[in-house]
This record gives C-alpha cells, structure tokens and sequence, in this order.
C-alpha cells in the first residue's frame, strides 16, 4: 500500500493544510484540553494494519515560523511479514522560531519483518526538535525481524546529526537487550558534557543539540530510563520548569 500524508501548521495553532491517506490518519486533538496548550497536537492513528510488507508511507509537515506542534502516537506501530519489506518516511520543516515534539509510540519488528524508517528534519533558525524513537526487537519470547533506520537532522549551519541504526535477528547488537529508545533534543540549552547511568547515555553533539540513548529488556523500563536522561538536558528541563512553576 502506498500512502501520502501531509501537515502544515502556521501559527497559533491554525491548520493551514491536513491530509490523511488509509493506512495513516493524522487526528488534531479538540476540546478543552487542547485549549489550554500553546502548541497544536496531533494524533497519528493507524487506520488499517500497518506496517507490512509492501506499505510505503510518507508523511511531510510543513511547521511555519512561530508555530508549535506536537505530534504523538495512540498505539504502538507492529511490522508484519509480508511479501516484500516495509518503509515509513517523516520529513519535517520546522521555521524559525517553530518547535515539534514527534513522540510516536514504539514500533515492534516481527520475526519475519523487513522494515525500512525515515527522518529527515530541517530546522530554521532558533527552531526547536525533540523527536523520540523507540524500536522494540520482536513481540515477547520472538526474535526480531530486520530493521533500518535512517534519522539526518539539519540546522541553519548544516547537519546535526546523521545516524543510521541497522539491526538484524542477532541479539548482540543491543547487548542482549530487547528495546532500544533514542531521542533527540535540539532545544535550548546542551548539557556541557556527556552524562550516563547504568543503561542510558546522554551526549551533546558537536554542532549543537543532543541525543540520548537507553537499552532495555522492555518498553516501559527502556523508556523510564531514556526519560532519565531527558531529565537531565538542561534546555529541556528548564522549558518543564517553566511551564510548571510549583516544581522551580
């Protein structure tokens, strides 16, 4: 299945364009919670199954200068064998002055998946990013499919960061573990030098912003740690402490 969605924010929360195509539905959040937040969000929800072999999705959002977004998943995402292998896109173009938060929930690679995914984010000058992935090596007591991902990030002066994750049915590449969860941060202030724990690891990057890292056994207890090491980005920790004074 091949699948075209589109998004572009302006600001103050106005959609200036929102298309959806089966099997990805984008869903803006309405009512009064939605109210209260300065930033737009959006929900991506499946409306068939999907990944599998065969689908080729791609979603572009467009965030004009002075925007804020937050782009969230409401289920975990499950790569299934199918003839052929699988390939989800994102590209985001945030303006000066914008910010994204892409949280989608964690993608889980089946045994017989071969699943392929994109991000590619182009930041404007005093843009902000934080953009999660968590990838989790096949459902309970199952090996792992293959896996590829490709994440570039670009600011005003140039590439950011450009990794590329490439896991196979081996177990070695994540010492054993299960999940691996990765999040970058290109918002505000970086931490002046790497920090870890016993699974986790956040580290500044040479040209600005910082990506944190955690291993785990599980979703939940991979993701508790990488939100350790979110904790500790002091560009990020202080927009939290801003937005809740009664924790300053």
């Amino acid at each position: 299945m091949r699948s075209r969605a589109r998004l572009v924010v302006a600001a103050g929360g106005a959609v200036r364009e929102l298309r959806s195509q089966a099997p990805l539905t984008l869903l803006p959040r309405r009512g009064t919670a939605a109210g209260r937040d300065p930033a737009l969000t959006v929900h991506l929800v499946g409306s068939a199954a999907t990944p599998l072999g065969g689908d080729d999705v791609e979603l572009d959002v467009v965030v004009e200068p002075g925007a804020h977004l937050v782009l969230t998943g409401v289920a975990a995402a499950v790569a299934l064998a199918a003839p052929g292998g699988s390939r989800f896109a994102v590209r985001l173009e945030i303006g000066g002055g914008a910010s994204v938060r892409y949280l989608p929930e964690p993608t889980v690679v089946t045994r017989r998946a071969d699943h392929l995914t994109v991000l590619d984010a182009v930041l404007g000058d005093g843009a902000r990013l934080r953009c999660r992935d968590v990838l989790v090596a096949g459902r309970h007591g199952e090996a792992p499919g293959r896996y590829r991902g490709s994440t570039r990030v670009t600011g005003p002066g140039g590439p950011l960061l450009v990794q590329t994750q490439d896991l196979d049915p081996s177990p070695a590449h994540l010492a054993g573990r299960r999940v691996l969860a990765t999040e970058v941060l290109v918002w505000g202030e970086d931490p002046a030098e790497a920090s870890t724990g016993e699974w986790w690891s956040l580290t500044p990057l040479a040209r600005g912003g910082t990506l944190a890292t955690a291993v785990g056994p599980d979703a939940v207890t991979t993701q508790r740690d990488l939100a350790t090491a979110v904790a500790a980005h002091p560009g990020w920790s202080s927009t939290v402490l801003a937005a809740v004074p009664s924790l300053q």
